[in-house]
């Protein structure tokens, strides 16, 4: 007849007679509960589910074992009137804790002060090919505008959101409904910063009036660098994060990543006169060595190499907790006042 195996992670019913030395995949460890985090002292998969944590295979290969452990004994506490001694009421076995590895940001954590290296970074050739192409694009239009300084019956207002083009001097007097934003695609959904007017149909959003008015720009200008938000998103292997900053047509020579094993700080030019800046305090430790920059047409990835394969919680530390003030300044405040 079968019986249950009572080796931890186990679980299944086995032959007595048919018990060979690796019949059983079991964990020879405890379970760990901490800061989330759950997982076997035997092994270093962590999860945060505890539905994963369940079904975490074994690490180790053994015969099953039909001994069922140990439960502890409790005290036989009589009702007498007699106090007896505390100790003598403590359940008869050995006591030992537990203790759960800490993980590795919270201790051997590298200082945030080390100093920081530039990644190497690879260029894609979909990255210099799109580049080729506006680099020949804006030669023509540079060309067209020297030509003259005066405006074309036709140009088009380089206002976001506006639609109407020069149609003589008298344009000029027109009032232009614009979008004084600029234009964010998350997640299919379409809008701009400005008004914040959602829509998940392309043309819709094309169609949006402007919710700003002012007289019509015929010539882009100039106005230089500008700081904007970026969409980026992160995911993780058993030895890689990889973080997606989904920034178009980058410039290599002006891109950079610096870090170091616990920071990032990240600087992006993308379509000319775009910066995207972040700095990120990791919650694991990289390999910096290890780790490189991937420059695509549509995107960046910073892949990080970790510095011991385990699941991180999230990608940046959470912001310390502020300060409690102290209860002792407000009894002392309060003692002066009384005193007065």
């Amino acid at each position: 007849m079968s019986v249950l195996c009572y080796n931890k992670g186990c679980g299944q019913r086995f032959d007595p007679e048919n018990n060979q030395d690796d019949s059983c995949t079991y964990h020879p460890g405890v379970p760990v509960f901490h800061d989330a985090l759950k997982g076997w002292s035997c092994c270093k998969r962590r999860t945060t589910d505890f539905s994963d944590f369940l079904s975490i295979a074994g690490c180790t290969k053994g015969p099953h074992n039909k001994e069922k452990p140990p439960e502890p004994v409790k005290p036989d506490v009589k009702s007498s009137g007699q106090n007896k001694d505390l100790d003598e009421q403590k359940p008869k076995f050995n006591e030992f804790i537990i203790s759960a590895p800490k993980p590795q940001n919270a201790i051997f954590r590298p200082s945030a002060d080390e100093p920081m290296v530039r990644m190497q970074h690879k260029v894609s050739a979909s990255l210099k090919q799109a580049l080729e192409k506006l680099k020949l694009s804006e030669n023509t239009v540079e060309s067209k505008e020297e030509e003259g300084d005066e405006i074309k019956i036709g140009t088009s207002c380089k206002n976001g959101g506006c639609t109407k083009s020069f149609d003589g001097p008298a344009s000029d007097s027109d009032v232009c409904s614009f979008h004084s934003g600029f234009p964010i695609f998350h997640e299919g959904m379409k809008y701009w910063t400005c008004c914040k007017r959602k829509t998940s149909d392309f043309n819709t959003f094309l169609s949006q009036e402007g919710c700003t008015t002012g007289p019509h720009l015929w010539r882009k200008i100039d106005t230089g660098k500008k700081v904007v938000p970026c969409r980026f998103d992160w995911h993780q292997t058993g030895t890689q994060v990889i973080i997606s900053i989904y920034a178009k047509n980058s410039v290599p020579e002006l891109s950079f990543v610096d870090a170091n094993s616990t920071t990032l700080n990240i600087h992006i030019m993308f379509e000319h006169e775009k910066e995207f800046v972040q700095k990120i305090d990791l919650w694991g430790v990289i390999d910096v060595s290890q780790s490189v920059v991937n420059m695509m047409a549509a995107k960046i990835e910073v892949a990080m190499r970790k510095s011991e394969a385990m699941s991180w919680a999230r990608l940046d530390l959470p912001p310390p907790a502020p300060p409690k003030e102290s209860k002792v300044v407000e009894e002392e405040s309060g003692s002066d006042e009384e005193d007065e």
